[in-house]
């Protein structure tokens, strides 16, 4: 690998090892979702156990195979994440100064454990609470049954809302030490911030009422997990800057 004078990679240099960084990501990705493909009852077993014994339906020939290649692509991405954030960050690392280098693992470490907390709270608590509610609407007359497209849909959705959720601490921390969100501000935009959590939990959870009440709750408790993240940076920063 060549460098200019300055230390610096050229362009090209720069493009070519990006290429190569995304074929080993892209390789492994094939990789990891051709494995979990043959272990795809295994994974949907897994996914149906609040289901409590119920058995999933397919309505067309092909549902199922699409239902379980798409189920086999996600979960190769999560089993391929480490190799893809290994790869994002060795090309980007480099770049960075020695502060920039501490702030970028502390991010990303908040945002794996942040993402999988939101997972494991979600598969747990939530998840199980909700199918229940659906399921109790079902009489002699009313059999619930659920196809696997749908209901892998929603399984992936409804986790991936929750794991997306669980940043917000993060990001009110990383704002807070950037110096662009302030405790004071936070406080006082409280009730702003509500129905923000209000629409969001809208947008982001499977259009029914009972998976955005319940997930109103962990927003608000992030929300203020947030603006204590913000002020012990506050603290902190205080503290630099009397030292100096």
């Amino acid at each position: 690998m060549v460098n200019n004078k300055d230390g610096t990679m050229p362009v090209l240099e720069h493009l070519s090892e990006l290429r190569l960084r995304l074929v080993i990501s892209a390789g492994a990705l094939l990789v990891a979702s051709g494995i979990c493909f043959t272990y795809i009852e295994r994974i949907r077993s897994i996914l149906t156990i609040p289901l409590e014994g119920k058995q999933l339906i397919y309505l067309s020939p092909p549902e199922a195979f699409t239902a379980n290649l798409r189920l086999a692509l996600f979960s190769g991405l999560v089993v391929s994440l480490p190799v893809i954030l290994y790869q994002i960050s060795a090309y980007i690392f480099p770049g960075l100064t020695r502060n920039e280098k501490k702030f970028y693992v502390a991010v990303l470490f908040g945002i794996i454990v942040l993402f999988s907390a939101g997972i494991v709270f979600a598969y747990q608590i939530v998840f199980p609470f909700t199918l229940r509610f659906f399921l109790q609407f079902a009489d002699a007359r009313l059999d619930p049954q659920f196809t696997i497209t749908e209901y892998i849909s929603f399984v992936i959705s409804f986790h991936l809302a929750f794991g997306a959720v669980f940043q917000l601490p993060l990001l009110t921390w990383a704002l807070g030490k950037l110096g662009l969100l302030t405790t004071q501000f936070l406080r006082r935009h409280r009730k702003i911030a509500l129905l923000i959590m209000l629409v969001l939990s809208a947008i982001i959870t499977p259009p029914d009422i009972i998976s955005q009440v319940v997930m109103i709750l962990p927003l608000a408790f992030l929300y203020e997990l947030g603006i204590i993240m913000v002020l012990i940076s506050e603290r902190k920063r205080l503290k630099v800057q009397e030292e100096q």
